[in-house]
């Protein structure tokens, strides 16, 4: 063979050589850009590499674009006066959001009396009445004669049953059960503490007093500690940092403190005991020991990391600070209000419909599209391009 080829070479003409030689080159030239292609994607598939990428896309972003530089003197003294401007906004945004905090006050002690009535309805110091019970359900949800007849013969076998529960056990707990921010909090040791739970109320600080609000946890006696209201109190900032008057965007919760658990002997689910076998190196001799230390639970809500004077904590206390911060607010805001709707799981299911399902959709549709295809009497299988993600690169 290698003869034959040396001939054929040989014969070939000097101008053809020339016409090989570019070709061969060519070739070459798209071997590499193909391979340079790969190895982009292969790059591109490093998960260290993309997050350099991104750290660098994130420090450019945000960076002076050089247009404020190459404007003359006179147009960067005029946007000065506007970034001043900009301050006193601000500085009137905050003040905004102070009449806001007064108006949540008032607002406040008008919602009050329906919550305690709540909480006595909880706690069984109040029935309600018939017409109180009175629920109109939904179109969807009406049942005919005969079914409502059957379910209240049911429920009243199941009364006869069982002995008849006062107010709406574990009422609090439910809630807690419900809301993932709060779940993901709750350890087995602390359910049997949070069934003694009647109620959460919030506070908020009086009027010409720095902006605060304090959650309340309110127990019945019990066999764990002997205080009736646990508190947790967050202080918070509505004015503009002096150093970046710019950041400011409504009020802030600056540090909170808890209260001190009045726990009964041996009962306390933040601290744990465990047993440490210890071998001494010289005897060689083994001795166990005992040590108290920290455990997860709920109730370490109630203690949370301090923050020093200087304001700069570590990585680890600003993470549970800025969680803790998270759920103090969304306590405040969204479980006290309403919560009856998140005992019964119909404010999970708001929370959830505010999510889209454009992936689920998606998929719907391209599957409709199959479908079709294959009902297709022309449609040829051979005829359909392969999905994207099995083309080969």
């Amino acid at each position: 063979m290698a003869d034959i080829d040396n001939k054929d070479q040989a014969e070939m003409d000097p101008a053809d050589m020339e016409d090989v030689e570019e070709v061969e080159e060519e070739e070459t030239g798209e071997d590499e850009n193909s391979k340079a292609r790969q190895l982009t994607v292969q790059m591109m598939q490093n998960p260290q590499i993309l997050a350099a990428l991104q750290e660098r896309l994130d420090g450019l972003n945000g960076s002076p674009s050089g247009y404020m530089e190459s404007l003359p003197k006179v147009v960067k003294r005029r946007v000065n006066a506007l970034k001043n401007l900009q301050v006193k906004c601000a500085h009137i945004e905050a003040k905004f959001y102070e009449e806001v905090h007064e108006l949540e006050r008032k607002y406040a002690a008008l919602y009050q009396p329906l919550f305690d009535k709540r909480s006595d309805i909880v706690k069984a110091a109040y029935e309600p009445t018939d017409e109180e019970c009175e629920w109109k359900a939904d179109e969807e949800e009406e049942l005919t004669d005969e079914m409502k007849e059957k379910a209240k013969l049911e429920e009243e076998k199941k009364d006869e049953e069982k002995e008849d529960p006062k107010g709406i056990p574990e009422f609090w707990l439910t809630v807690f059960k419900n809301v993932d921010l709060l779940s993901d909090m709750l350890q087995e040791h602390d359910e049997p503490i949070l069934k003694h739970l009647q109620d959460i109320k919030v506070k908020f600080s009086d009027p010409g007093q720095p902006m605060s609000f304090t959650l309340e946890f309110h127990f019945e006696a019990n066999d764990f500690f002997t205080n009736t209201v646990l508190t947790k109190t967050y202080k918070m900032r509505s004015e503009p940092d002096e150093s970046d008057p710019f950041s400011f965007d409504g009020p802030e919760i600056m540090c909170c403190t808890g209260c001190t658990i009045d726990w009964t002997k041996g009962k306390n689910v933040t601290l744990k005991t465990i047993k440490k076998k210890q071998k001494h190196k010289g005897r060689g001799t083994v001795r166990t020991v005992t040590k108290t230390v920290p455990n997860d639970s709920f109730f370490n809500f109630f203690t949370p990391p301090e923050v020093p004077e200087s304001g700069e904590l570590d990585e680890d206390s600003e993470a549970v600070l800025a969680a803790d911060f998270e759920i103090g607010h969304f306590i405040r805001e969204r479980i006290v209000p309403r919560a009856v709707l998140y005992f019964t799981g119909e404010a999970i299911e708001d929370d959830d419909d505010d999510y889209d399902e454009e992936g689920e959709e998606a998929d719907d549709e391209e599957g409709e599209e199959e479908a079709d295809e294959e009902n297709d009497p022309d449609y040829d299988p051979k005829d359909a391009a392969p999905p994207a993600e099995c083309k080969q690169q």
